[in-house]
């Protein structure tokens, strides 16, 4: 029996919609660099409306006066600390990552490692070690900006900073056109979100800033008390890393206590063991809560899978804004499907009468 063949019609309007799509996805591409910088603020504008709304209230500046004081503050202050602990931090970075083979050597050298000195993994870590020595000058140029070029960190620095002001500024014709667009009612449910959206965003990025700050500054502490010299650099990693939500702090600690290992000995490692230890509890346990409060409602689960797919999507970008995405997408869909959950809920209760066989059972 021939089987008998399937005509496939192309037309014109799919030709011309997979033409579309094709161009769509090519100039999105093209433009994903300029992406990130629209993306970043407008996520910042969002970190910025609750202080904008507490300095507007507290103040008898109007509302785009307090978003530029706000904003061109916030910069200005960071400015600073940057010409006053940029030089610093970065030349304590770049001594570190320079000196990372050697401390690898160190490592499979000292006997409390004989042996993972003869294993496959310590060769792999010895060829990162020394991978990431002689990338240095990348690394230290991606700090600087997304291109590595200061005049480019500049430019972007400067677009991101009127992105955030100008969004800051234009936020209530903003909702009053989202309200325009609405079916009757449907304001009195969407527009309200707006305010749980920013105000869930900037507790969690202040009190992220605030934590990683304390995590880096006690455990780079703790590092120069045991007399390591990289004490500045391990500072900013554990500072950085503990940004990045459950995860973070625990690859903090893999970097530093064998570098103390390798520095000063098996005692100076596991004093740093328990310093990343005892300090992780207490976040989680006080500062968390205090700084944060519940600011995000998302589960351990979801937290590690919104960083998974953010940073693969995004970076390290996407690692560090995957918390509140995730959870703005959790409140959007909280909100849809309500009435559902509601309904559900009711049926529940009250399930009415079941048929069972010939019988009903109310």
């Amino acid at each position: 029996m021939t089987g008998r063949a399937l005509p496939i019609i192309l037309t014109f309007k799919t030709l011309l919609l997979a033409v579309g799509l094709f161009l769509l996805t090519w100039a999105v591409v093209s433009i994903r660099d300029t992406l990130m910088i629209v993306f970043v603020g407008i996520f910042l504008g969002l970190v910025f409306e609750a202080p904008v709304r507490l300095v507007e209230r507290h103040t008898p500046l109007g509302r785009g006066m307090s978003a530029t004081v706000t904003v061109i503050g916030s910069l200005l202050v960071v400015t600073l600390l940057a010409l006053a602990l940029l030089k610093p931090l970065l030349e304590g970075l770049q001594s570190f990552l320079k000196d990372l083979p050697q401390i690898v050597d160190q490592l499979r050298d000292s006997g409390e490692l004989d042996f993972v000195g003869d294993t496959g993994a310590a060769d792999n870590v010895q060829s990162g070690a020394q991978s990431v020595s002689d990338a240095v000058p990348d690394v230290l140029g991606a700090l600087v900006g997304f291109t590595g070029s200061i005049a480019s960190a500049a430019l972007s620095v400067f677009l991101i900073t009127f992105i955030c002001l100008f969004f800051l500024c234009e936020v209530g014709d903003l909702k009053k056109a989202l309200a325009s667009v609405l079916p009757k009612g449907q304001e009195e449910l969407w527009l309200p979100l707006w305010d749980r959206i920013t105000t869930m965003v900037s507790r969690w990025a202040i009190g992220v800033v605030v934590i990683a700050t304390i995590a880096g500054t006690t455990q780079g502490l703790t590092a120069y008390l045991l007399g390591s010299s990289y004490a500045i650099a391990l500072g900013l990693i554990a500072g950085f890393l503990d940004m990045i939500p459950n995860i973070g702090a625990t690859i903090a600690g893999f970097i530093l206590v064998p570098t103390l290992l390798a520095e000063e000995g098996l005692t100076a490692a596991l004093i740093m063991l328990a310093v990343v230890l005892v300090y992780q509890q207490i976040e989680n346990s006080i500062l968390t809560p205090t700084i944060q409060g519940k600011a995000v409602k998302l589960s351990a689960f979801f937290i590690i899978v919104a960083v998974a797919l953010f940073g693969a999507l995004l970076g390290v970008v996407g690692a560090l804004i995957a918390v509140p995405v995730a959870a703005t997408i959790q409140i959007i869909l909280g909100e849809v499907t309500k009435a559902y959950r509601a309904q559900v809920a009711r049926g529940k209760l009250d399930p009415g009468p079941v048929a069972i066989g010939d019988e009903t059972v109310v």
